[in-house]
């Protein structure tokens, strides 16, 4: 350990493993874990063949406290810590990626930014929503409020929100600086103008928006969030574990699987500890994306033609893996994240 990561290191009487959680979190993991298994597995196959995700399954997450597992009880939420949300997310990932990816985007990045970020009246009033990131939508300011013009691509939940939260630039001059965060209701205007049909998570809905002189959104500044990409690496070591539970014969594929599990889990504790985590979260989301591809692709080899047909649920984790390089940053932007910091690290040393 260098000087320059010695200094960022946490003390405790009494170090404790990863592996070990609260009440809280043992609790919402198994709660989670049940769910997946009892309500969720019998319709994996009819939801991804539909592409549609059942409404009483999402009904069911709200009311299990998994779509607010952060969220104050005051608000409705759960009230329980970032590793309890990461431990849902694996968990259902385990049954359903495109069950899971709808609940860790709605947890690590819609729900944060209203946390953080909203008046109590929007923390009332916002339940469900989907999240976007893009330049290219415009804010134009119009007295006391700002009309919204553009579109978005690949916004997750989209199909099933009835509050979005959109990134537009107010300012273009100011290059990211100008970028402010909106609070903007499905009535308002909001046009669902394209439902993508995707190669995996194929039931968790994928659309392009289109916003035409929307106004009357709440603004709301906001800095790029890191926490995302740990919450998309738990969801890629569910994945993982998912496959490997079907077709274990892989003594590699576990060793993958649980180092990815480990940088997953010490991303979320950095971040709880309020430390320093973005080259972790890039770490992280990195690795558990290719763990969960080599898990997925294993499965089938070993299992040979029973894996490469769509009776066994095998070949579905092998389509679904592939977003984990994809979304929330790809892998080449992941390794340029973890590049500047070690650059910055040993740069700072001279």
């Amino acid at each position: 350990m260098t000087a320059a990561r010695r200094t960022m290191a946490t003390v405790h009487d009494t170090p404790t493993s990863l592996n070990v959680f609260t009440e809280e979190e043992i609790m919402m993991r198994e709660a989670a874990s049940r769910f997946a298994r009892e309500k969720v597995q019998p319709l994996v196959h009819q939801m991804d063949e539909s592409e549609i995700m059942d409404p009483a399954i999402i009904q069911g997450m709200f009311e299990n406290g998994f779509m607010g597992v952060e969220v104050p009880e005051e608000y409705g939420g759960s009230g329980g810590s970032f590793t309890s949300a990461l431990l849902v997310v694996e968990e259902l990932a385990k049954i359903d990626p495109s069950l899971s990816a709808a609940c860790d985007v709605h947890n690590t990045l819609c729900n944060t930014l209203m946390r953080h970020h909203a008046s109590h009246a929007l923390k009332e009033k916002s339940r469900r929503g989907s999240d976007a990131f893009a330049l290219k939508t415009r804010a134009e300011r119009k007295g006391d409020y700002y009309v919204l013009n553009g579109s978005k691509m690949w916004i997750t939940n989209s199909g099933e929100a009835d509050v979005f939260l959109v990134f537009a630039n107010v300012d273009p001059t100011k290059g990211y600086k100008g970028i402010t965060c909106f609070v903007v209701e499905k009535d308002m205007g909001v046009q669902i103008a394209k439902k993508e049909a995707k190669l995996g998570i194929r039931s968790s809905s994928t659309c392009v928006l289109n916003f035409d002189d929307i106004g009357q959104g709440y603004k709301y500044s906001i800095e790029i969030l890191n926490e995302g990409r740990i919450g998309i690496a738990a969801q890629m070591v569910g994945l993982a574990q998912g496959a490997f539970n079907i077709a274990h014969q892989h003594a590699k594929v576990a060793v993958e699987i649980e180092a990815a599990r480990l940088l997953t889990y010490n991303a979320a504790r950095m971040k709880e500890a309020g430390m320093p985590f973005v080259r972790e979260a890039a770490m992280a989301k990195y690795f558990a994306a290719k763990a969960a591809e080599r898990a997925a692709s294993m499965a089938i080899e070993w299992m040979g033609g029973m894996g490469f047909t769509r009776e066994n649920g095998v070949e579905k984790f092998y389509r679904d893996a592939k977003i984990g390089a994809i979304y929330e940053g790809t892998s080449n932007i992941q390794l340029q994240t973890i590049a500047k910091a070690i650059q910055a690290e040993y740069g700072a040393q001279k």
